[in-house]
């Protein structure tokens, strides 16, 4: 798996022997990000779910201006930290643009804090009962017009209030897919939980 495309094209990332980790296909990323095009310029972005980073680090590399990622498993965090520092050093970028956190996803707050992208790319076996929890904490941090990537399988069809689905990627039953939410501006945040 690597970065497919921006300032650190090429660079391999590591998974960190999480057996839990299903990283988006380098092919799935291509997809979503000429799908986002010119939003991913001097966005602040967050990862949730980040598992690798490849989400957030991909939209750093294409020229994002800063990146959170949340992840709960201690091996993924060591792998996003050792690909934060490869993807920076390609880059000749201070390492310091890309901030991790060892939480929780359904704990952890956004504060006052707003991303123009959000990707999220859970495990698949808790959507069945989390789906409209992971809704909420994107929404939560979620900028007036800014977009949510969410990954899921393609049998899943989603909708939330608040956002509107702009774009599909990916075909299949039992294959990932990718919805692209765009959220409208009048749309004020949910309360925390």
């Amino acid at each position: 798996m690597r970065i497919t495309g921006g300032r650190a094209r090429g660079i391999t990332l590591a998974a960190g022997g999480n057996e839990d980790v299903r990283p988006a296909t380098d092919r799935m990323r291509e997809a979503v990000f000429s799908s986002l095009g010119a939003r991913v310029q001097g966005a602040r972005c967050l990862d949730l779910f980040a598992g690798t980073g490849a989400y957030g680090l991909e939209a750093l590399s294409r020229g994002a201006a800063a990146l959170r990622l949340v992840e709960l498993n201690r091996r993924s965090v060591q792998a996003i930290g050792k690909n934060v520092a490869a993807v920076c050093k390609s880059m000749q970028a201070d390492p310091a643009i890309a901030q991790v956190d060892q939480r929780d996803v359904f704990t952890w707050q956004a504060g006052w804090d707003r991303y123009d992208l959000v990707f999220a790319d859970p495990p698949y076996a808790l959507l069945p009962g989390r789906v409209y929890d992971v809704f909420r904490v994107a929404l939560q941090a979620l900028a007036a017009g800014g977009h949510f990537v969410f990954e899921m399988p393609g049998e899943l069809e989603l909708s939330h209030p608040g956002l509107e689905l702009i774009r599909r990627l990916g075909k299949g039953r039992q294959q990932p897919s990718v919805a692209i939410y765009a959220r409208s501006a009048d749309t004020p945040p949910p309360p925390p939980a």
